[in-house]
């Protein structure tokens, strides 16, 4: 039968019967009161408490969660992060890139800020969470700070083994969830596509046998990665479609063949002078044949006939490139950083659709987003103002004098 118990004091009835109160050995050490009971499994439990009221209130809550079938064990948070993190990601179920992200928030960030505290300490303490959100930015790994975005995915990921803690019985609410914990805000910067001009410099400073990439991205709007696994035989020259089916992605220092970012395979038109510069590069440095991994680095192994490749016939890889292209935006003028990655030539390519007047969900469709409303969101400021548009409605329908002036008269005529 649950009941609290103080144990401090017990009591003893004197030779005349009389009831006393005697101290214990324990007084004055430790919680004074402690509450006892049967878990559903009926074994006995204690927990202690420094007063009476909290031990009752206690053992009418564990009562209540009993009849109602949410009965947690109390002792079931006791146990660290750094355990439990590590149990999570041993059981994670995603693709090797996905799990080397997670790794590394894990190792770098949450263990060295937060793997001592045992998770009831943090779902009682949501302020302990915050503070060491806002150590990233001051701290990060390696004392470097991480930018407001990072700081967001380190958050993101704690928040999803925190989450997984709930959904096992281990603590009762997600402290990352609290209104107290706010993830830091990254700044806004939009935006500033390269110039055609700009591109064309950047491209005549890359090797000859890797200036078609800028084609590549400029006129299809592919990722690098994407670039990188573009085969031959995904071209439809006559009916001007590129299918993207490949990427080339790294998991650690291996080159694997994996879907696209996603998993989103699309087709993407093919402009009729992009496909004209992929044909001559085709014609000049044959598509070589690449045998890589799928996925994993002991995945099975896929062939593909690739556009682009390393000097010694392997599928490019990303550091070895990257160095290539700073290379080709300094002979451009252009101060390299990071708006000056080869993902300007994604930008390039949303820009001169949007002033085309490709709407927001196609041009989602040919980037590989997977929201719309994310490419509005990065792109938005590209796009034709409302007023200039009205402006030219309005100055062609008054240029037509022979046309109908109002939309009603569209409809109805004369």
């Amino acid at each position: 039968m649950a009941h609290v118990e103080d144990r401090w004091f017990r009591s003893v009835r004197d030779t005349g019967g009389a009831t006393r109160k005697e101290r214990t050995a324990r007084h004055g050490a430790g919680l004074r009161w402690r509450a006892r009971y049967e878990d559903p499994d009926g074994r006995e439990r204690n927990r202690s408490f420094a007063t009476k009221v909290m031990a009752e209130k206690f053992l009418t809550e564990v009562e209540h969660s009993k009849i109602a079938g949410s009965y947690r064990d109390p002792d079931a948070g006791r146990v660290t992060l750094r355990s439990y993190a590590r149990s999570w990601l041993a059981g994670r179920t995603c693709d090797p890139a996905t799990r080397q992200i997670y790794v590394g928030h894990v190792e770098h960030h949450i263990l060295p800020g937060l793997g001592g505290e045992r998770l009831d300490q943090l779902a009682a303490r949501p302020t302990r969470v915050q503070a060491f959100v806002a150590g990233l930015g001051a701290r990060g790994h390696r004392d470097r700070p991480l930018s407001a975005s990072t700081a967001r995915q380190v958050l993101g990921t704690l928040s999803r083994i925190l989450a997984a803690a709930v959904d096992d019985g281990l603590i009762s609410r997600n402290p990352c969830q609290a209104a107290s914990v706010r993830a830091p805000k990254p700044a806004v910067r939009k935006v500033q596509p390269w110039t055609g001009d700009q591109v064309a410099a950047v491209r005549a400073g890359l090797p000859p046998r890797l200036r078609a990439i800028a084609d590549a991205g400029a006129g299809l709007g592919l990722r690098q990665g994407e670039i990188f696994g573009l085969p031959v035989d995904e071209i439809d020259w006559l009916r001007q479609v590129v299918h993207v089916r490949l990427q080339v992605r790294l998991v650690g220092t291996r080159r694997v063949f994996a879907a696209p970012k996603g998993g989103r395979e699309r087709d993407v038109p093919l402009p009729g002078t992009t496909g004209a510069a992929l044909a001559e590069h085709v014609r000049l440095y044959p598509p070589r044949e690449v045998t890589l991994p799928w996925r994993v680095p002991d995945g099975p192994p896929r062939k593909a006939r690739l556009l682009f490749v390393s000097t010694d016939g392997n599928a490019l890889l990303r550091p070895s490139f990257n160095n290539i292209w700073r290379s080709a935006v300094e002979s451009a003028g252009l101060a390299p950083g990071q708006l000056t990655g080869s993902h300007q030539l994604r930008h390039r390519y949303a820009s001169v659709l949007l002033h085309g007047g490709v709407d927001i969900r196609a041009l989602s469709e040919y980037l590989g987003h997977h929201d719309p409303g994310f490419t509005l969101r990065v792109y938005s400021h590209l796009m034709p103002s409302a007023e200039g548009r009205a402006r030219r409605a309005i100055e062609a329908a008054l240029a037509d004098a022979d046309g109908p002036s109002t939309a009603q008269e569209v409809r109805t005529g004369p």
